[in-house]
């Protein structure tokens, strides 16, 4: 994604901020909030016209208190993910929130686009894990919600409109996150299974076994795990044979539990005829190598080449009608692909991608796995729809589907989003044409056009 801006602005304070988005108001300039620039919908670029201003939150980068007791930390929006948690393990505590991009995306960009990652089948997503916020709002005005309660009856839910609303209706500049005790133990296990249906009743055996232990139930596929393999040094298959699927479990324990608790599970999973093979990690390193196995699939497959990505959610109990024939309407009507699915299981979140079969393509070849974009979409968006999933389960919409989201959406929705963002931002300087469709926003009181710049 790339666009062209009239300046780069980077405060270093609430106050900062205020003061830039009050100029901006009164000069009718639009602003693009951005975080760590991590996302991968386009909802932290600006587009073309070279008339808005990006303004980078990274230097709001202070983590502003912890409270233990109450197991929570208070953070500026600029400060990484990968900060954040080492900040609460500092004082015994954990924060599970967890992304490939940790060390680089930020919370106020995890709280605009409502992240999720590897621990929402135990946690929840980045609106889950949010008590208060702090906001900049369209008129420059600064809303202080940085309370640490979890039981708090005395109106709307703010933070909750700016949550996930991509910058659209203020600039987060200040959170207050929940934080848990840090787990005694991590155990992980991979178990390879023959079919989807085989994954889910898995996932059943493994929340009844385990419950609340369990963190991470994450499905591979045989083809994520050879790219793996093929673009990632050192990465191997820790599982003896080959199989169509595989999970990866895990399991946080407390002093309390037992750690022989992950085999018992595993020997559960295989005694039940769902799976065919598996093995338990060790050792923390064991761990962290599954681990590289999941999260290294996203590098290698654009290392093989050009990629079609989707990021969809369903029900878990329609994960069976959805995944083999989506992939068979797929394969009928794009024989020259090659499916790359893998994603989080335990909340029916999966990343529905596609390559090419093989990496030595032509320009023409390239162009031509490029049109299918709209296609793949049709099929995979459709049966997303079916099933009553949605077709962006943690990315965000940005412009990468924004207007797919529109035709997909209840229209009610889409009248009840549009009054939100013409009372919040009247003016639609917030990150403009991302989430909405500019054609809603132009129905609604007619607004000025974003002053002229020089380029520079």
């Amino acid at each position: 994604w790339v666009g062209r801006v009239a300046a780069v602005v980077q405060p270093s304070s609430p106050a900062d901020v205020a003061a830039v988005v009050r100029w901006c108001a009164a000069n009718d300039v639009a602003i693009v909030p951005q975080g760590g620039n991590t996302g991968l919908s386009g909802g932290a670029t600006p587009d073309r016209s070279g008339r808005s201003i990006v303004m980078s939150v990274t230097k709001l980068n202070s983590i502003r208190a912890i409270d233990p007791v109450n197991n929570t930390i208070t953070v500026d929006a600029g400060c990484t993910l990968q900060q954040v948690q080492e900040a609460a393990a500092q004082v015994g505590r954990y924060f599970p929130l967890s992304l490939a991009a940790e060390g680089t995306c930020t919370i106020g960009g995890n709280l605009a686009t409502n992240a999720g990652g590897t621990g929402v089948l135990r946690f929840g997503n980045a609106r889950d894990l949010c008590l208060g916020l702090e906001v900049v709002t369209a008129s420059g005005e600064v809303w202080n919600g940085l309370r640490g309660l979890r039981k708090d009856n005395t109106g709307y839910d703010l933070k909750d409109l700016f949550v996930g609303s991509e910058g659209t209706l203020g600039v987060i500049t200040g959170a207050v996150m929940k934080l848990f005790p840090q787990p005694a133990k991590v155990l992980c296990s991979i178990v390879s299974v023959p079919s989807i249906s085989a994954a889910v009743a898995s996932l059943q055996i493994a929340q009844q076994f385990a419950g609340q232990m369990l963190t991470g139930f994450e499905l591979l596929s045989d083809g994520c795990v050879e790219l793996v393999k093929r673009h990632t040094p050192d990465v191997r298959n820790p599982v003896a044979s080959a199989s169509p699927w595989y999970v990866l479990i895990e399991l946080q324990l407390s002093e309390a539990d037992r750690p022989e608790i992950m085999l018992e599970l595993v020997e559960r999973i295989i005694d039940a005829g769902l799976g065919t093979d598996a093995v338990v990690a060790e050792s923390s390193r064991q761990v962290a190598q599954f681990w590289e196995l999941r999260e290294n699939i996203s590098e290698a497959q654009a290392a093989f080449g050009p990629t079609i990505k989707h990021d969809v959610s369903v029900p878990i109990s329609g994960l069976v009608a959805f995944v083999d024939p989506t992939l068979e309407s797929c394969a009928a009507a794009f024989p020259d692909s090659q499916p790359v699915v893998f994603g989080h299981l335990g909340d029916g979140n999966l990343h529905f991608n596609f390559s090419p079969l093989s990496p030595d393509l032509s320009s023409e070849a390239r162009m031509t796995f490029a049109q299918s974009l709209a296609g793949f979409n049709r099929i995979v968006h459709d049966a997303v729809r079916v099933l009553g999933g949605s077709i962006s389960a943690e990315h965000g919409l940005g412009v990468l589907r924004r207007d797919e989201a529109d035709q997909y959406r209840d229209p009610t929705a889409t009248k009840l989003m549009l009054s939100i963002k013409l009372v919040l931002d009247p003016h639609g300087t917030m990150n403009p044409g991302k989430t909405l469709r500019e054609r809603h926003l132009e129905s609604g009181p007619s607004r000025p056009t974003p002053a002229s710049f020089k380029q520079y």
